[in-house]
């Protein structure tokens, strides 16, 4: 789509008439560009307007702010500037249309206004428009001529021309002669646009009558005031000469290449003069010709040889054109024109200039996305200034020309700042001349990222070990996540999930540091209690919005020996003691007892070893190492004590090892009543000996409690039962129960083979009562409590002696 107008308008002072053309493209990548003509007179002051370029493109003011608009002119000088506030272009130098352009017409200034976000350019030309500020110039104030006073009339001299930097209507018009009595001037245009001033001879001259003669030649331009410049001609007037030098050609051609030698030979130049002597002797000279070619050409005195001088660039000039005057002895002249024609030869590379460049792109950019846009000039012509770029392949990028002289740089295909942060872009341009020329530029364009990488853990699980009774706070181990992204996007962060542990929050068994990863023990943990657990911790990186991952841990407790062993079995209590019976008549390796613990730790802490620590003799028993089954190491014999103690050590494995004692109280004897004295005493003895007051007083009780009870017995039978079984259930006296070991021994080896129903006869010393042994019944064992002075009898379930008639049971009184 092209949208085309035209604006005319005036300007104050100068009648300036404004032309704006805009021209839009709307190209397939998205950035408008579009084109707006000016025209403006010359010398301008700073700061005049020249137009409202946000008006005439349809741009809103905060457009140009927002997209950073600037105006880019290439290498040139910034003569026009923009007023970004205003949206309007002013005058920042004041421009000089000749030292601008010279001769050449139209002159303009071409430069692009940029903006950015998204990238656009609009090219702008502005017309320079001529004003008459030039005075017409001889490069001579004065001249010289010498006329034969024979010269024919009709004979003519050819001028110096003037000078006007100005063109078109302010350049130089027409000339005046003053007087006129002997000549008249004669103008004739040139194919260049300018024009050949020659002075006719229109009188004969006689020398005798005015030997010198002076005229003033003035030259008037055509601008609104008229300027003008004059030129003093002196003729001095000779005897005759009736010949002219005439040139052979009226115009020669040379062609030379740009950038030749100097001293090259161009053409040369011939006259011929039919007078003899030195009336027909030529000389040659260049007149009336632009000052840069007198400084680059020159034609030799006598031969006409026209060689190069100077130095000649196809893009300064294509075209010279010099004046030749040849003239003999006598002031007889002629002229021809030299035209020499530069041949463009490929010796500019060419010049690649950034209009606006993206130092950093985002990596989900889209495809098309303009990074980069330049302009390249190659001075030269034809097929020496025509250019392409191209960029290295393998990259996703992609050259595209939007119009003439003018590329951009896109993209091609999708980033990924993981694989590639940054490219170097290198743009080379070349010629299609002989030699081919290129130029290259290397364009450094960043990746930005996005946060499309989440945090991946170095193991898809991990297991760690603690040891049980650690310290609250102790560090674990570390789960490690990296995240391929960078900067804040790759910033991890570790959280505990929640969960829960045998219905208590993880959190309050361990918690993770956000930073680090670190996995720290909140409590202290207890192997018998826990043996492992797992929970979840995530990885989140830092990105908006954020990515994460999670993994599984899970934490194994290892044991420690921090358990002593228990003994289960013989049990130790403070209000009774136990013992075991052996008879005299057991044999070596007779097993008495067995000691059982066990420690709650696991695996080596928790294998026992039992060994005997204390005994009354050492020679008599023996403990397994690994059972703690107490047996005799020898035959038990009338000498050995009837009380014996034994203290039994259990053992673990643990590093450092721990361990437990027991003492096992052990009766040898055939029979209770003779282990009872010595048992009794001992445990008062052994315990309660700081109590002995209160057990003696709490024994007199009993025996008065006893007496009222007997009295009432002999009243009734019944009463007789009824006291005898309170007698018996409120007395002191020590009890031989039935009470099975843990560890029978069902072949009859084990301790104390029958339990014995016994009468017991008291008196107030109890070391000397006496018991009648009734009935053996099974296996039992001793128990002695402190808290009496004897001993109590422990009925079997099924046969209570206190209830049976026909107990045989008899009660003594001493």
């Amino acid at each position: 789509m092209s949208l085309l107008f035209h604006v005319e308008g005036k300007m104050s002072d100068r009648t300036m008439t404004r032309q704006v053309l805009l021209f839009i493209s709307v190209l397939s990548l998205s950035s408008v560009h579009g084109q707006v003509s000016y025209s403006i007179p010359e010398e301008m002051a700073k700061g005049s307007l020249v137009g409202n370029i946000a008006q005439d493109l349809g741009l809103d003011i905060k457009r140009l702010k927002s997209g950073k608009a600037r105006i880019y002119t290439g290498d040139s000088v910034e003569y026009i500037e923009l007023n970004k506030e205003r949206g309007v272009l002013l005058i920042k130098e004041i421009i000089d249309r000749e030292s601008l352009c010279g001769q050449t017409t139209p002159c303009a200034l071409h430069f692009q206004i940029i903006l950015e976000n998204p990238m656009e350019f609009y090219t702008v030309t502005v017309e320079i428009r001529d004003v008459n500020d030039n005075v017409p110039i001889f490069k001579n104030n004065e001249v010289k001529f010498e006329i034969s006073e024979s010269a024919l009339t009709g004979a003519r001299l050819v001028l110096e021309r003037a000078v006007d930097d100005d063109v078109g209507h302010n350049d130089l018009q027409i000339y005046f002669l003053k007087p006129t009595e002997n000549f008249i001037l004669e103008m004739h245009s040139l194919p260049d646009g300018g024009k050949n001033v020659e002075m006719v001879l229109q009188k004969p001259l006689d020398r005798e009558k005015q030997e010198q003669i002076s005229l003033l030649l003035t030259a008037v331009d055509g601008g609104e005031p008229q300027l003008s410049g004059t030129m003093q001609i002196l003729i001095t007037v000779l005897d005759a000469n009736d010949n002219a030098p005439v040139c052979s050609e009226a115009v020669y051609k040379a062609r030379v290449t740009e950038n030749a030698h100097k001293g090259v030979v161009l053409t040369t130049v011939s006259a011929s003069d039919a007078d003899q002597g030195q009336n027909g002797r030529v000389t040659y000279s260049i007149s009336n010709t632009a000052e840069a070619s007198n400084d680059i050409f020159e034609i030799g005195r006598d031969d006409g040889i026209v060689k190069l001088v100077g130095d000649i660039d196809y893009e300064i000039l294509k075209h010279y054109q010099i004046n030749v005057q040849a003239r003999d002895q006598g002031g007889h002249t002629d002229s021809c024109k030299v035209i020499i024609d530069v041949i463009d030869m490929n010796d500019n590379k060419p010049a690649i200039n950034i209009m606006s460049k993206t130092s950093a792109i985002s990596e989900d950019a889209k495809q098309g996305t303009v990074v980069t846009m330049m302009n390249i000039q190659d001075p030269d012509s034809g097929e020496n200034g025509k250019v392409q770029c191209c960029i290295e392949e393998n990259i996703p990028f992609v050259m595209r020309s939007t119009s003439n002289n003018f590329y951009s740089l896109v993209t091609d295909s999708d980033f990924d700042r993981e694989r590639a942060s940054e490219y170097n872009i290198t743009v080379t341009c070349s010629d299609e001349g002989l030699p081919s020329l290129s130029s290259s530029v290397t364009l450094t364009l960043q990746i930005s990222d996005v946060n499309d990488n989440e945090p991946v853990f170095e193991r898809s699980s991990y297991e760690a070990y603690i040891t049980e009774n650690n310290t609250p706070g102790i560090s674990i181990f570390t789960v490690k996540a990296r995240d391929a992204d960078w900067n804040q996007n790759a910033r991890v962060s570790y959280i505990l999930e929640d969960s829960s542990v045998n219905g208590v929050p993880v959190s309050s068994y361990v918690s993770v540091s956000a930073d680090s990863g670190v996995i720290h023990a909140v409590r202290s943990f207890d192997y018998e209690q826990i043996k492992d657990f797992q929970f979840r911790v995530k990885a989140q990186d830092g990105g908006s919005p954020p990515l994460s991952s999670n993994v599984t841990v899970k934490i194994m407790i290892q044991d420690q020996n921090d358990n002593t062993p228990q003994v289960l079995y013989p049990v130790q209590t403070s209000s009774s003691l136990v013992a075991e019976m052996v008879p005299r008549s057991a044999d070596a390796g007779y097993l008495v007892t067995k000691v059982v613990a066990v420690d709650v730790d696991s695996g080596q802490n928790a294998w026992l070893s039992y060994k005997l620590q204390k005994a009354t003799d050492r020679a008599l028993f023996a403990v397994g190492l690994q059972n703690g089954e107490i047996r005799t190491i020898r035959q038990v014999n009338d000498k050995d004590a009837v009380k014996q103690r034994l203290t039994v050590v259990v053992e673990d494995n643990g590093q450092p090892s721990r361990s437990a004692t027991v003492n096992v109280n052990v009766a040898v004897a055939d029979s209770f009543p003779e282990v009872l004295s010595e048992f009794t005493d001992f445990t008062h003895d052994k315990e309660y000996n700081d109590n002995l007051t209160f057990y003696l007083v709490l024994a007199l009780a009993v025996v008065s409690f006893l007496f009222i009870t007997c009295l009432v017995v002999i009243i009734s039978v019944k009463i007789f039962r009824w006291r005898q079984s309170r007698v018996l259930y409120h007395s002191n006296l020590p009890v031989i129960p039935y009470y099975p070991p843990r560890y029978a021994d069902t072949l009859g080896t084990g301790t104390l083979q029958h339990v014995y129903n016994y009468e017991v006869c008291r008196t107030t010393d109890s070391r000397k009562s006496d018991c009648k042994f009734v009935r053996p019944c099974s296996q039992n064992v001793l128990i002695m409590d402190p808290s009496s002075t004897g001993t109590m009898q422990r009925m079997q379930s099924e046969n209570n002696i206190l209830d049976e008639t026909d107990s045989p049971a008899e009660v003594c009184y001493i």
